[in-house]
């Protein structure tokens, strides 16, 4: 019945959109890695449990606005747990924008983040220039490649409802949600973002029906070269470095997976020519140059 619905829900977004206009986009291929630095404090005998990953990826954006994307785990340096030491995939996920008036929209399929596979949907809808809403849904189910091939069937809900705010005077964004996240839990998230030429620095407080209170804050830095070629293949570093912290060392609430190997709270998840709403109407961190 899940499955049932997530099709009817997928056949009502991709198919008006075929009549909405959207802008052609060149063929382009990204060739990129990045360092995945992860720290926790739960260990007795040291300050800190280190684990550093290479995290190589592609990105293909195919035109009209079909991308494919993934994203593999290289472990460095472990000292997490058994499973953490395996070189693994992390994300392989075909996507679709559209916008149809004034709602965008994005639907992407395969493998993602938090070893789910699945379909997510993601909308955003603005109202005006300093206000939008945004919502997400998905139906996933748990793969494992850390001994051999393990799946669960695809039938687990998550989503979230929220509203945006832009002051751009201050390039800052004020963002708020509630919904159910990966592992069933269920809560709510407010974040104040402040965004500076090529960073970002946002503060967060959240709430969930296991751990209750939690709060912290998260980091997304641009890496250069800030200037891009206009050519089909482009080898480079990852685009951003992400950086959080939380009050509260948690393993399982209040987690939404990603189905992009370079998602942070910089960029948000549409391109600019779908999205000019907020920061993403600012100038873009990235020059494309001939």
């Amino acid at each position: 019945m899940r499955m049932w619905l997530m099709l009817a829900v997928v056949g009502a977004i991709v198919l008006p959109s075929q009549g909405a206009k959207a802008q052609e986009q060149k063929m382009k291929l990204d060739l990129f890695s990045g360092l995945s630095l992860n720290l926790r404090d739960i260990n007795y005998e040291r300050q800190y449990d280190v684990l550093i990953n290479l995290t190589p990826g592609f990105r293909w954006k195919m035109g009209n606005h079909f991308e494919l994307c993934g994203q593999a785990i290289v472990p460095l340096v472990n000292q997490y747990n058994y499973q953490s030491a395996k070189v693994r995939p992390r994300i392989l996920a075909l996507s679709k924008e559209m916008k149809v008036g004034p709602l965008c929209a994005k639907i992407s399929g395969g493998f993602f983040s938090f070893d789910r596979y699945g379909v997510d949907l993601k909308a955003f809808l603005p109202v005006c220039d300093w206000f939008a809403f945004e919502g997400r849904f998905g139906c996933t189910g748990y793969y494992s490649l850390v001994d051999g091939w393990d799946m669960s069937p695809m039938g687990r809900l998550t989503g979230f409802v929220g509203g945006n705010i832009y002051i751009k005077r201050w390039k800052t964004q004020l963002r708020g949600l509630v919904g159910r996240f990966v592992y069933e839990d269920y809560g709510l998230e407010c974040e104040g973002m402040r965004h500076f030429r090529h960073s970002t620095v946002g503060v967060y407080g959240s709430w969930n029906n296991y751990d209750k209170f939690n709060a912290g804050f998260r980091i997304t830095a641009m890496l250069p070269p800030f200037k891009r070629r206009d050519r089909f293949l482009t080898i480079r570093p990852a685009s951003c470095f992400n950086l959080s912290y939380a009050v509260e060392y948690h393993d399982y609430t209040n987690k939404l997976y990603t189905t992009d190997p370079e998602a942070n709270i910089r960029e948000g998840a549409f391109s600019r020519d779908i999205l000019e709403w907020g920061f993403q109407a600012e100038k873009p961190d990235f020059e494309i140059v001939k």
